[in-house]
C-alpha cells in the first residue's frame, strides 16, 4: 500500500507540474540588441508615481459633494496633460503589476513562488536602462529592480517592512514617509557636489511608490473613508513634489511625470483576479514630451465612466499597462526594455512627428528582435523536417515590412510609418505566442495519454483485489513482445528528446505513459471480464449507474465554474432518502439528513466571503458551538465504563477555547475599529489556539463520536479566529451533515444486508478490524465515494471561489497578524480552506469504520473520480480569450491536481486525529491503531 501511495503521488506531481512546463513556462528570452530612438528626447528626466491599490473609479470619480479627491491631478487632465485607463492582466498583484509598468512584459507565475519579491528568472527593465534611478517605497517593490540592474545605478530608499500594517492607525504614514524622504533628498543634493551632479544628469528616473492606499483599502475597504482621504492625501503629495522639481530645476520644462496604478481592488478590500475594479488603473501624463489636454466633443467607449466621471469633453487614451514603459524610455531617450511587449501608445506624445515615426519604428525592432531570437532558439532544437516556422512573419516579409517602414520615414508619410510598424508589432508578439506554445500540443498528447493510463491502472487495482469479478478467471501470460515493444518504444521516444535537446521535464512527461500502460496491457484479458460481466447485468441498471455516475461527475465540474450547482446537489442528495427503503427504515435520520443538506446548500447562494463582513455572525457561531459542546456533556458522563475525568477536563478546556476564540475575535475587531492597532495578547492567544487546535482532540476518548466532536470543537475555535462573517457557520452546518452520514451509511449498509459487528455508538476509531472482516466492494460503494468527492469540493466552493484569488479578504487573519507578510497570510488563509476538508476526512475515516470497507478501497475510487475530473480541467484550459478565463481556467486544474495531491496527505492527518491517542499522566492504555 505504502509503494503504491508513493507510486501515485509520483505520478500526481508529474500531472501537477506539467501545467507550469505547458503554460506556465517564463516568455522571457535574452540575447537582444538594445534599441534606442536616434532623435534627441523631449525630457531629460521622469518621474514615476504609483499609487498602489488605486482603482480608476475611485480616482477620477467625484464624491457626494461633485468635487474631485484628486483635485491637483483632475486640474493636470483638464488644462496641462493626458490621461486615460491603464488596462491591467491577472494576476493584479503589485509584483507582476510593477513588471508590467517598468519592464514592458507581464509577469510569468514562477514569481508567485517567491513572494512576488524577488526574480525567478532577471531582466531588462526601464531603470536599467537610465543613467541614475534613484527609489522610495515598500521594501516588498524596490529591491527586485535593483537587484536586476546591470552596474550601480539603481538607488532604493525604504522603510520597514513592519510599517505595512493592516491595523496601524494611520496608513498614509506610508505615503507621507515617501514624500518627506524625496524632499529631505533634494535638500540633502543642493548641499552635495557629487549628488547634485548626478541629479542634473539627463536619462534620469525618480520612483515615487505610495502603500498607503493599497494598506487602507485592504483594511477598510475601498468606500471607506480612509481610502478616499488617503486618494487626496496622495494628491496633495504629488503637488507638492511637481512644484519642488520645478523649482528645484528651475522650471526647465525637462521632466517628465506619469502617475498611475499597479492594480485597483474590489470592493471587498482585496485583488488578484480579473474584476473591472482591478483591472481598471488611472494614467495621468504630463510635462515634458506629453501632448496637453484635449478638448473633445464626443467620445465613444463601451463603459459609461465618462459621464460619470465628468470627463466626456477631454480626450481619453486608454493603454495596456506594459504599454507605460514604452512611453516611459521614449520620453527620456533610454533603450526600451529589451523583454517588453508594450507597444508605444504615440497618442500620448507632444513631439514630431518624425520623432513618433522613428520611435514607433524602433519599438518594433525591438519586439521583432525578441521574436528572431525565440523562433532561433526553437529552431536549433527541433529537427528540420519537423520544425514548422511562423508563416505569417517569413524572414522576407519582415524585411520588406521594415524597408517599407523606413522608406515612408524618409518620404515623411509618419503616418503610414506608424501604422506599418503597429502591424510588424501585432504579427511579432503572434509569432512570440506561437512559438512560447510551439510544444504544447505534444506535450498535452503526452500528461493525456499518461493520464488515461493511470486512471485504467488504478481502476485495474480496484477490480483484482477490491471484488469478486476476478474470481475464478485464469489470467493467461502476455505475450513476449509485448514488454519488448514497450522497451523498444520508450528507447525511441528518449532518443527523439535527445536529439531535440529536451529539458529533462520532456523526459519525464512522455516516458511515464509507457510503463502504465505497458501495466495495463498485460492485464487486459481483466478488462474483457469485467466488460463480459456487465452484460450480464440488466441493462437498464447498468445504464442508470452509469448515467447517475457521468452526472455527478459532470455536477461537480460545473460547480468550479457555477457554485450554485453545489446548491442543486446537495438538494438532490436531500430527496435521497425518499427514493429508497431509508425512509421507511430510519426516519428520524433521514429527516435529519434532508435538513442539513438543505442548510448546506444555502452556502453556495451567498456570496463569496468577505465581501459582508459581519462580526455578529461570528459571535453566533461561537454560540452555536457552545450549545452544542454542553448538550454534549450529560453524554459523556454517562459513558462511566470507559469514560475518565482527563476527558471530561478536555471537553471542557475546549468549552473555555472556543468562549476565548469569541472574546479574541470580538476584542480585535473593536481594538481595529478604534485603529489601535492588533493587541499583543490578543496575538498569542491566537497563535496558543492554532497549535494546540490539533494536539487537544488526541487527548479524548477514542469512541467515535466523542472523538469527532473532540475535533470539531478544536478547529472550531481556529476557524472563528480565521472568519469575518457568515463563514463560520459552515463548519458548523457541515460538520451536522456529516456526523447524520455516518448514521445513513450504516442504515444503507444493514438494508443492504451486512451485518454490523458493533452500534455507531459504540465505535471506537482504535477498533481495528482483521483482513476477514472486511468486505468486497459493491456498487454503493461507488455512490460513497462521489459522495466525498462532492463533500470535499462543497468544503472547498461552499463559502468562496478559491479558483479566484479576490474570494478571500486578508481581514480573515488579522486576530493573527496585521503586518503584511504574502506567505504567512497565505498560509493561514490556506488552513482555513482545509478545516472544513479535514473535518470531511475526518468523517470519512467514521464511514469506513462503519461500512466495514478496507480504505484502501474508497480511496482508490475517490482518486479515480478526481483524477476524470483533472482530466476534464486539463482539456478546459484555455490559452486564448480573456485573461480572467485563461487564469480561472488553469487555476481549476491546478486545484484538483492539489486536492488529489493533499487527500494522501490529509487521509494520513484524518488517520492521526481520529486513532491516536495522548495521555497527559499516568500510565496510556494500548490502543491498536
Amino acid at each position: 500500500m505504502l509503494l503504491f501511495f508513493a507510486l501515485g503521488l509520483f505520478v500526481h506531481l508529474v500531472f501537477f507540474v506539467s501545467i507550469f512546463d505547458i503554460y506556465f513556462t517564463s516568455p522571457l528570452v535574452h540575447g537582444m540588441t538594445p534599441r534606442v530612438t536616434p532623435l534627441p528626447p523631449p525630457a531629460k528626466r521622469l518621474v514615476l508615481f504609483v499609487a498602489d491599490g488605486l482603482r480608476a473609479d475611485a480616482f477620477y470619480g467625484l464624491d457626494e459633494n461633485g468635487s474631485s479627491r484628486a483635485p491637483f491631478l483632475r486640474n493636470v487632465i483638464m488644462h496641462e496633460g493626458s490621461w486615460g485607463i491603464s488596462h491591467t492582466r491577472v494576476p493584479t498583484e503589485s509584483r507582476p503589476g510593477h513588471v508590467a509598468l517598468i519592464a514592458g512584459f507581464y509577469e510569468d507565475v514562477s514569481a508567485v513562488a517567491k513572494g512576488w519579491k524577488e526574480n525567478p528568472v532577471e531582466f531588462d527593465s526601464l531603470f536599467n536602462e537610465s543613467k541614475y534611478t534613484w527609489s522610495w517605497g515598500s521594501p516588498d517593490i524596490l529591491p527586485m529592480f535593483a537587484k536586476g540592474a546591470s552596474g550601480d545605478h539603481v538607488y532604493t530608499h525604504t522603510y520597514d517592512a513592519e510599517r505595512e500594517d493592516f491595523g496601524a492607525q494611520d496608513a498614509t504614514k506610508l505615503d507621507t514617509w515617501v514624500f518627506d524622504n524625496v524632499k529631505d533628498f533634494f535638500h540633502a543634493a543642493r548641499n552635495n557636489q557629487s549628488l547634485f551632479s548626478k541629479v542634473n544628469e539627463e536619462k534620469i528616473i525618480f520612483f515615487l511608490h505610495l502603500l498607503g492606499i493599497d494598506t487602507n483599502g485592504h483594511a477598510y475597504r475601498p468606500s471607506s473613508r480612509e481610502y478616499k482621504n488617503n486618494i487626496k492625501k496622495v494628491d496633495n503629495g504629488v503637488k507638492e513634489i511637481v512644484s519642488l522639481f520645478r523649482n528645484f530645476y528651475g522650471n526647465d520644462e525637462k521632466t517628465a511625470f506619469i502617475f498611475t496604478s499597479d492594480h485597483g481592488m474590489t470592493d471587498w478590500g482585496s485583488h488578484g483576479a480579473g474584476h473591472p475594479s482591478e483591472t481598471l488603473t488611472p494614467l495621468v501624463a504630463w510635462g515634458a514630451g506629453i501632448k496637453d489636454a484635449q478638448q473633445v466633443s464626443a467620445q465613444y467607449f463601451d463603459d459609461a465612466f465618462l459621464k460619470e466621471w465628468g470627463l466626456e469633453n477631454w480626450k481619453r487614451q486608454d493603454v495596456n499597462q506594459a504599454d507605460i514603459a514604452p512611453l516611459m524610455a521614449s520620453l527620456i531617450g533610454v533603450p526600451f526594455p529589451l523583454n517588453s511587449v508594450g507597444i508605444l501608445p504615440v497618442d500620448y506624445l507632444n513631439c514630431t512627428d518624425l520623432f513618433k515615426a522613428e520611435s514607433m519604428f524602433t519599438n518594433a525592432v525591438q519586439i521583432l528582435e525578441q521574436f528572431k531570437v525565440k523562433m532561433t532558439q526553437k529552431k536549433e532544437v527541433t529537427l528540420p523536417f519537423l520544425f514548422t516556422p511562423f508563416k505569417l512573419l517569413t524572414d522576407s516579409k519582415q524585411l520588406d515590412i521594415l524597408r517599407k517602414a523606413r522608406s515612408f520615414i524618409k518620404e515623411g508619410k509618419f503616418d503610414e510609418a506608424v501604422s506599418l510598424c503597429k502591424e510588424l508589432i501585432q504579427l511579432a508578439l503572434e509569432g512570440l505566442s506561437y512559438y512560447h506554445t510551439y510544444d504544447r500540443l505534444f506535450l498535452g498528447i503526452s500528461v493525456v495519454a499518461g493520464f488515461i493510463g493511470w486512471i485504467l491502472y488504478v481502476s485495474l487495482l480496484i477490480i483484482k483485489s477490491q471484488s469478486n469479478l476476478t474470481r475464478g478467471l485464469k489470467v493467461k501470460k502476455p505475450s513476449r513482445l509485448l514488454p519488448y515493444g514497450f522497451l523498444a518504444a520508450g528507447i525511441s521516444v528518449a532518443l527523439f528528446l535527445l536529439i531535440q535537446a529536451c529539458p529533462w521535464t520532456y523526459y519525464v512527461y512522455c516516458l511515464l505513459p509507457v510503463p502504465i500502460w505497458y501495466a495495463v496491457l498485460r492485464e487486459f484479458q481483466v478488462f474483457q471480464h469485467l466488460a463480459a460481466s456487465s452484460l450480464s447485468l440488466p441493462l437498464g441498471r447498468l445504464l442508470g449507474h452509469l448515467l447517475v455516475f457521468i452526472l455527478g461527475i459532470e455536477v461537480l465540474v460545473l460547480s468550479f465554474f457555477y457554485r450554485h450547482m453545489l446548491t442543486a446537489g446537495l438538494i438532490a442528495f436531500a430527496g435521497w432518502p425518499f427514493l429508497t427503503q431509508l425512509w421507511s427504515q430510519a426516519k428520524v435520520t433521514s429527516l435529519s439528513w434532508t435538513l442539513f443538506s438543505l442548510l448546506l446548500a444555502m452556502f453556495p447562494l451567498m456570496p463569496v466571503v468577505g465581501r459582508t463582513p459581519d462580526i455578529s455572525l461570528v459571535m453566533g457561531a461561537g454560540l452555536l458551538v457552545l450549545l452544542l459542546s454542553l448538550f454534549a456533556i450529560p453524554s459523556l458522563v454517562k459513558r462511566k465504563d470507559n469514560f475518565v475525568k482527563e476527558e471530561l477536563w478536555v471537553h471542557i478546556l475546549q468549552i473555555l477555547s472556543t468562549m476565548l476564540s469569541m472574546y479574541v475575535v470580538y476584542s480585535t475587531h473593536g481594538s481595529l475599529l478604534r485603529k489601535q492597532g492588533l493587541p499583543f495578547t490578543n496575538q498569542i492567544l491566537s497563535w496558543t489556539m492554532l497549535a494546540s487546535s490539533l494536539v487537544v482532540p488526541l487527548l479524548s476518548s477514542p469512541v467515535l463520536f466523542q472523538r469527532l466532536l473532540s475535533i470539531l470543537l478544536s478547529l472550531m475555535s481556529t476557524y472563528l479566529l480565521l472568519s469575518t462573517g457568515y463563514e463560520a457557520l459552515f463548519p458548523l452546518v457541515l460538520s451536522c451533515l456529516m456526523f447524520v452520514w455516518i448514521h445513513m451509511e450504516q442504515e444503507t449498509l444493514q438494508q443492504s444486508g451486512v451485518s454490523c459487528k458493533q452500534k455507531v455508538t459504540n465505535m471506537q476509531f482504535s477498533y481495528s478490524m482483521d483482513i476477514t472482516q472486511f468486505r468486497q466492494l459493491c456498487l454503493d460503494d461507488i455512490r460513497r465515494a462521489l459522495f466525498l468527492v462532492f463533500f470535499l469540493v462543497t468544503a472547498f466552493f461552499g463559502t468562496g471561489n478559491i479558483a479566484s484569488i479576490n474570494s478571500f479578504d486578508l481581514a480573515s487573519v488579522y486576530c493573527f497578524l496585521t503586518v503584511f507578510s504574502p506567505f504567512m497570510m497565505g498560509a493561514l488563509m490556506m488552513w482555513k480552506i482545509l478545516i472544513p476538508f479535514v473535518l470531511v476526512m475526518c468523517a470519512f475515516e467514521a464511514v469506513q469504520l462503519t461500512t466495514q470497507l478496507s480504505s484502501k478501497s474508497l480511496f482508490l475510487i475517490v482518486l479515480i473520480i478526481s483524477d476524470i475530473m483533472a482530466l476534464h480541467f486539463f482539456f478546459l484550459v484555455k490559452d486564448y480569450g480573456s485573461w480572467l478565463d485563461i487564469g480561472t481556467s488553469i487555476s481549476h486544474y491546478v486545484i484538483v491536481m492539489c486536492m488529489t495531491i493533499f487527500l494522501v496527505f490529509l487521509n494520513g492527518l484524518a488517520q492521526v486525529l481520529t486513532t491516536k491517542k495522548l495521555h497527559v499522566c499516568g500510565k496510556p492504555k494500548s490502543h491498536l491503531v
